[in-house]
């Protein structure tokens, strides 16, 4: 090359961040941090911040089929063995016990937690793109039950440990996620949100109901001494 010469200029952006070499936890990792634009938590297993761009309600995963109707197709929905972790709009952990005490389920025990500010998830498996083979689920691992008519069951092909969280419904790279959860400002709107409202009275509806068919199922001694 010459003084005169002028260096060549790549054609191709550099990455926003290398991909991690430390295995599969590293390729989940930059999955959520550059396809998604997430905050991750460092450590292994992956978590993820919660209450930064969205709050998450735990129900038994029993519960939770049967609120999937009140969300919207884009809404992402994790399950993690027998529970399911519905993504909510950002403050709405705050707002949930208030919010039972007005839909009259304050007095109850109901398998019904909600993560907000300062909580983390574990991180769920990336769904495995159409095309590529999938490794076989870990023995033990979990599978979906059967959804609600109309919502389709989760794939089996999961990259993840054995008993790892997976994606039911998965968030679309290159969306925000934001404006497809459950809000409490839609109450009543006309927006494109789901309303938090309604989502929460479905699933503390479905919590009270497993929690009855499970003390039903008791032999009546044990029924008597859970009075």
């Amino acid at each position: 090359m010459t003084a005169s010469s002028t260096p060549l200029v790549p054609l191709v952006p550099l990455p926003r961040r290398p991909l991690d070499p430390a295995g599969a936890s590293g390729q989940v990792r930059w999955w959520y941090e550059n396809e998604l634009g997430w905050p991750t938590v460092p450590g292994d297993p992956l978590h993820l911040p919660v209450g930064v761009r969205w709050d998450v309600l735990d129900v038994p995963a029993e519960a939770g089929h049967a609120a999937l109707r009140r969300l919207a197709p884009g809404s992402p929905v994790a399950l993690h063995r027998d529970r399911m972790l519905l993504l909510v709009a950002a403050g709405g952990a705050e707002e949930l016990p208030g919010l039972l005490e007005w839909l009259d389920w304050g007095a109850l025990s109901l398998d019904l937690v909600a993560i907000g500010a300062g909580g983390l998830m574990e991180a769920p498996s990336p769904p495995v793109p159409r095309g590529e083979r999938a490794m076989p689920p870990a023995r033990g691992s979990h599978a979906a039950a059967p959804c609600e008519a109309g919502v389709p069951p989760a794939p089996r092909d999961r990259v993840g440990s054995q008993g790892a969280a997976v994606w039911l419904r998965p968030p679309e790279p290159g969306c925000e996620v934001e404006a497809s959860l459950p809000t409490l400002s839609a109450l009543g709107g006309g927006g494109g949100a789901p309303d938090l409202v309604r989502l929460v009275n479905t699933v503390a509806t479905q919590c009270h109901r497993v929690r009855l068919r499970r003390v039903c199922a008791q032999p009546p001694a044990k029924r008597a001494q859970g009075r």
